[in-house]
């Protein structure tokens, strides 16, 4: 089978083609339950534990927590449980069921993220981290605040990166895990949401970031051998296994029934209801509406040089490394780890459509709504419809425990992350004189507050996404972080760039992504078959595409205002640029010199004076 030509359901002889027929159990049983509860002991007794063994520790050396113990597990972090932090933060409940959802709907072009990030990581680990590393950087905030000095970058960035957590990762992933949740066990979604996030607060804000890593490794292997169990089972349910699901299980899973045949008194088109041509091709079209190749190529590193390589969540397990070597052998295990997504969620995806494709591939309005309560479509429901329908009992708990393993693994390491950013970029800029103990208890309130503005969030996601999870945090994604990784681009590689030019260069990236995003949020996508009647800009400017024209327009912004405006001293920036990193001289701190300016200014001018600050 050629995987880079389309396949057209013309061309495969669908009349063999028979969805499954099977009566399955989707119910919990006491063996389900038992497997749940032992994976919720097993996580908190190891997250506590870890937390009592470094406080005797502590106790006997005569020491307080410091705060770099509970933000960067003291820098003593080996490769293994690096590469595991690095792979489970990432792997959350939305790759679970966004992922799945989008291989199920669209086919195996969406694997282009993950292998994407397979070239990224390494990226991370041989010319960011050296630098982070080599200028002693505990966050992403700290690092602009040392290249380019002043507070305003680094109090932007800051604020920036907690509104991105609330509005795409905390959010997506409270939907995802609601949407699992909903399938599995029929709770309400947010009492099961809040039992989840308590459960999650014990180990997250008592044990600092060495506890979620410890513990995220045994979610690593939870993930990974439950997500295996479901494949081959989900295989062993197609004729065939691979070759079957391939060559004509998935290219003929249309909808069946006539009630999905039927939209608005109108037949609907063959290319509704059959995955798209090009199911079977990563390098599409450059006119693809999903996956076209320039945004595959291009577009798309822009958003993985973000999210890997400047956004503090992934960066801060690369930094709790015990030595750069860890860091770097954390990065190519993880590299190594991305190739699973696709068997692990891609894979079950499409099974899951094969299967059920009058549920899973619905396209009538009603039918929808009846199957999985959104009527915009039903494929994100297809890994939790898989896990229900054909694991034995006992099985299906386990999966169950991987998916609030994924679910917890991401929001205790978005909430360890923001509790840092706003601890040490944000509370330490007002109270400067802040202890030890006083920053670890705004970082463990922090995390609190992060977990009531996620719940008072959800609701808002839940009714505003149309069932389409992957679209929107890879959009929302790819309209607001251009300005931020080519800003971290050029600080690192190009040592003329400066304050005003990073700052003007964000800023209006900023304005000019959020106003794409308004754009997208407020014009109704049409249906398939039915004319687009929105703006040119969002019918001809794919978001992987826009990525690139806001990614060029920043770095156009930021080097001329950084040729228009003074350099900074090559003293300031020793070690905080890759061409620098090895200088044998100590850098001259611009924050340490911005703090003794200070000091002499309230000498001067006490505050409450016409002239104090």
């Amino acid at each position: 089978m050629d995987f880079m030509s389309p396949i057209s359901p013309g061309e495969v002889d669908c009349s063999k083609y028979k969805p499954s027929s099977k009566q399955y159990d989707d119910s919990l049983n006491a063996a389900d339950y038992g497997v749940i509860g032992g994976y919720f002991a097993i996580v908190i007794l190891t997250g506590l534990g870890v937390t009592i063994y470094s406080n005797r520790q502590r106790k006997k050396a005569g020491a307080d927590q410091e705060a770099s113990d509970f933000f960067l597990a003291s820098r003593s972090m080996y490769f293994i449980p690096v590469a595991a932090s690095l792979f489970s933060s990432n792997i959350g409940s939305g790759h679970f069921v966004g992922l799945a959802g989008t291989a199920a709907a669209n086919g195996l072009a969406v694997g282009a993220f993950e292998w994407n990030a397979m070239v990224i990581l390494l990226v991370l680990g041989w010319l960011f981290l050296p630098v982070y590393t080599a200028g002693g950087i505990s966050t992403m905030p700290e690092y602009l605040r040392e290249r380019f000095g002043g507070q305003r970058i680094r109090s932007f960035l800051a604020v920036l990166s907690l509104l991105l957590y609330v509005f795409t990762k905390i959010s997506a992933d409270l939907f995802a895990g609601s949407i699992f949740i909903q399938v599995a066990l029929g709770w309400d979604i947010y009492l099961s949401v809040i039992v989840l996030l308590a459960i999650t607060a014990v180990y997250a804000v008592t044990g600092g970031l060495k506890a979620v890593i410890y513990v995220e490794g045994v979610q690593t292997i939870i993930m990974v051998v439950g997500g295996f169990v479901l494949l081959f089972l989900g295989l062993n349910e197609i004729e065939g296994g691979f070759s079957g699901l391939f060559e004509l299980d998935y290219p003929c899973s249309a909808p069946q029934n006539e009630t999905n045949l039927i939209v608005d008194n109108k037949e609907i088109e063959d290319k509704c209801l059959y995955p798209p041509a090009v199911w079977n091709n990563i390098i599409r079209p450059a006119d693809d509406p999903d996956f076209p190749w320039p945004g595959v190529v291009f577009g798309m590193a822009v958003g993985s040089i973000w999210y890997w390589c400047s956004d503090q969540v992934i960066v801060q397990r690369t930094l709790s490394a015990k030595d750069l070597s860890h860091g770097k052998l954390g990065c190519v295990c993880a590299a190594v780890l991305k190739v699973l997504p696709v068997f692990l969620m891609m894979v079950p995806g499409m099974i899951s459509r094969a299967l059920w494709p009058d549920e899973i591939a619905c396209t009538n309005a009603e039918t929808c709504k009846a199957f999985c309560g959104t009527e915009s479509g039903c494929t994100n429901v297809a890994y939790p419809t898989l896990v229900m329908r054909i694991l034995p009992n006992g099985l299906k708990g386990l999966l169950l425990a991987v998916m609030l393993a994924a679910l917890m693994s991401s929001l205790t390491a978005t909430f360890n992350s923001g509790s840092t950013l706003f601890t040490m970029d944000i509370w330490k800029r007002f109270r400067k004189e802040a202890g030890n103990l006083e920053l670890i208890l705004i970082g463990r309130l922090f995390m609190i507050v992060l977990i009531g503005v996620s719940i008072l969030w959800l609701p808002f996601i839940a009714n505003s996404n149309s069932g389409q999870l992957f679209v929107y945090i890879q959009s929302v994604s790819n309209f607001l972080c251009p300005p931020i990784a080519v800003v971290f681009t050029m600080a690192i590689f190009w040592s003329r760039t400066n304050e005003p030019g990073a700052f003007w260069g964000m800023t209006l990236g900023l304005i000019v992504g959020c106003t794409r995003m308004m754009l997208e949020f407020t014009s109704a996508e049409p249906g398939c078959g039915d004319a687009d009647s929105r703006s040119l800009v969002l019918v001809k400017v794919h978001y992987l595409h826009f990525a690139l024209v806001l990614s060029a327009f920043v770095a156009i912004v930021t080097a001329v205002v950084s040729l228009l405006t003074p350099p900074i001293h090559p003293k300031y920036i020793r070690r905080l640029t890759f061409w620098s990193r090895f200088h044998p001289k100590p850098r001259v701190s611009m924050s340490a010199i911005s703090r003794q300016r200070h000091e002499i200014t309230e000498l001067v001018y006490p505050k409450g004076s016409f002239f104090g600050v």
